[in-house]
């Protein structure tokens, strides 16, 4: 499938906020972090963030659709960039796609030169897929309950 990104607009907020909702569901019942998960948050959170002059978002799209969202909280000043969160739709899942964005969004912001993130200890699968594109675990960790541990990943980018 062919994967692009565009940058969302204030309008694409609520759309933003559906699927985060739909895609971080499933995790939710799981592991009833309900103080962390993105599928918990509400709309408001979601304005908040698109409003900061330090975070992009992006919908990821193919195929006439949108299958995702990714947002990018940019320091300039430490040339570095941290993705929290990237979600696809459930429906979508396991398609290739995430590695995609991956790609396409590392190199829209040629100038970083460290890429971090975090995610569930206990979903290998996406851990997994990180370490695929070069991600390495930091050592830090956050126990958030008893089924859940957050695991910190960082990305150094080599010069070409």
């Amino acid at each position: 499938m062919e994967v692009s990104v565009s940058k969302a607009n204030i309008q694409d907020c609520e759309t933003i906020y559906n699927m985060q909702r739909e895609s971080f569901n499933s995790l939710l019942e799981k592991y009833q972090d309900y103080d962390t998960n993105p599928g918990n948050e509400e709309i408001d959170d979601i304005y908040r963030r698109f409003n900061q002059s330090f975070t992009d978002y992006y919908l990821i799209q193919g195929q006439y659709k949108v299958l995702g969202a990714i947002r990018v909280i940019r320091n300039e000043s430490k040339n570095m960039c941290r993705i929290s969160p990237v979600f696809i739709l459930p429906k979508y899942q396991g398609q290739g796609i995430a590695q995609k964005v991956f790609k396409i969004i590392e190199q829209t912001y040629p100038w970083a030169r460290k890429w971090k993130l975090d995610t569930i200890l206990q979903e290998q699968g996406h851990c997994y897929l990180y370490e695929k594109l070069g991600y390495k675990k930091t050592g830090k960790e956050k126990k958030i309950n008893d089924k859940m541990t957050i695991v910190y990943y960082e990305k150094v980018m080599n010069d070409l």
